[in-house]
């Protein structure tokens, strides 16, 4: 459920990057980092081990538009994959208006990936909701190593309702903002609709102790403030074109 200001008129989509440890998430959401333009994105937050990898979440707020007289923000996040973090994973994923589930393609991976989707199934569950009720996009990483899950088998196990996948190679960008795009297109029309219809649904924070800063301290520039309206799934894509503009090309 996003987090919505009717005073300040802002919105927090929250994103979250699902999957088992070492799929690449974290990867996802530091080269967005580094190639999206620095007006449009706040701060990268990294929680980590000794060993480099997340411990809680990491946390990035990318300017995304106006939805009516809203200045939306995408607040990306990801749990951590360990299964020692099981109570991590729910928290961050509670409240969470989509999800991305990033899948390691690598074969011996196979049964990590469908423990890691089936935890994610049970903790959506635990919240009252489905793989039904809440926005999903699929991202098959890795594809650029050897001994490679067939994208069919990812689909017949992960995915047989024909939801929005994405083959990936993070640590290479490829895929990444593709990802993002296809999981705005199918969790902002949602928020619209809860906005536009009125309905004052505001998402509790991570938790009561917890504080994020979920929008940058920048406002958005008149251009933005005129060319970034979020009415249709062609306007999300044209937006996240925006963001992504200096996208460089390998």
């Amino acid at each position: 459920m996003a987090f919505i200001n009717y005073t300040n008129k802002k919105i927090a989509i929250k994103i979250v990057y699902y999957g088992p440890g070492l799929s690449g998430k974290t990867t996802n959401l530091k080269y967005i980092f580094t190639k999206i333009e620095p007006e449009s994105r706040g701060d990268f937050i990294c929680l980590e081990t000794d060993a480099e990898r997340t411990y809680f979440f990491d946390l990035l707020p990318i300017k995304a538009g106006l939805i009516g007289d809203f200045q939306a923000h995408f607040s990306l996040m990801t749990v951590p994959g360990q299964v020692f973090y099981e109570a991590s994973r729910r928290s961050v994923l509670k409240g969470a208006d989509g999800v991305v589930f990033v899948a390691d393609s690598q074969m011996p991976l196979l049964d990590s990936n469908l423990e890691s989707f089936d935890g994610m199934r049970k903790n959506l569950q635990g919240f009252n909701l489905d793989l039904n009720t809440i926005p999903l996009v699929f991202q098959y990483n890795k594809r650029d190593l050897q001994n490679l899950i067939p994208i069919e088998t990812f689909n017949n196990l992960l995915n047989p309702n024909g939801l929005p996948f994405v083959e990936a190679s993070a640590i290479n960008g490829d895929g990444v903002f593709e990802t993002l795009r296809e999981i705005a297109k199918v969790s902002v029309p949602l928020i619209k609709e809860i906005v536009m219809g009125g309905k004052k649904e505001v998402a509790e924070p991570i938790n009561a102790k917890t504080k994020v800063e979920f929008v940058s301290k920048k406002e958005l520039s008149p251009v933005q403030m005129t060319k970034l309206k979020l009415e249709t799934a062609d306007d999300v894509d044209r937006s996240v074109e925006q963001l992504t503009r200096k996208v460089t090309t390998e």
